[in-house]
């Protein structure tokens, strides 16, 4: 201890101060940080912060990519898809066309098939007729008459059709005016038939000769 009238200070006490001073003489910068740890610490903070960021952004960049792959292969099935759609439809078409040309190559060459199948009995009558050489002038006459009856029938399931326009007005798209005759009947009216005409399906294949009254 001091002397009387002066402070007393325990011994301990100016230990601990001592041993106090040369800590802080030891580490001056384990209680107050300088301008220049400052300065690091906040130059590291960015540093963490951009390569959590690279971090993020690759992931996205790898989840893109493979988004990116698989619309790119939906899109390449697509395509095969349609390019097969295609080709089918391309090989249909041409069998189409052929099969088309063929018909029409057919209906060409067989278009009177069935006109010259319903004409052999009026052949095979004609042949008998022949054939038979009868002097009966009458029996003669029922044979042409029966031979006559199968033509127009042949005719008919040929849509042939014959045009006997006697008293109906004239018309030139259907007739054909020989001469023009005084007549009772209205004027243009055909008076007789020189010679019958014929239509298949409404077409004219001959129009009629025929006479016209002249205007009174």
């Amino acid at each position: 201890m001091l002397e009387r009238g002066r402070r007393f200070v325990p011994l301990f006490s100016l230990s601990n101060d001592f041993s106090d001073m040369e800590n802080t003489q030891e580490n001056p910068t384990s209680q107050n940080p300088t301008p220049a740890d400052e300065a690091s610490q906040q130059a590291a903070q960015p540093q963490a912060a951009g390569a959590a960021g690279q971090a993020t952004q690759g992931g996205v960049d790898q989840n893109a990519a493979a988004l990116a792959e698989a619309a790119l292969a939906e899109a390449q099935a697509k395509v095969a898809e349609l390019q097969d759609a295609f080709v089918r439809a391309k090989a249909e078409t041409e069998n189409v066309r052929r099969r088309a040309q063929e018909d029409v190559a057919k209906a060409h060459k067989f278009a009177i098939e069935n006109f010259a199948e319903h004409l052999l009995p009026v052949m095979d009558s004609l042949e008998a007729a022949l054939a038979h050489g009868s002097d009966d002038l009458a029996k003669v006459n029922e044979g042409v008459e029966l031979t006559l009856r199968q033509l127009t029938g042949a005719l008919e399931k040929g849509k042939v059709v014959a045009i006997n326009p006697v008293g109906e007005k004239f018309d030139p798209h259907r007739h054909q005016a020989i001469s023009m005759v005084p007549s009772e009947q209205e004027a243009n009216t055909v008076v007789s038939v020189l010679q019958k005409g014929y239509v298949i399906a409404d077409r004219v294949l001959r129009p009629a000769l025929v006479t016209v009254s002249a205007p009174k």
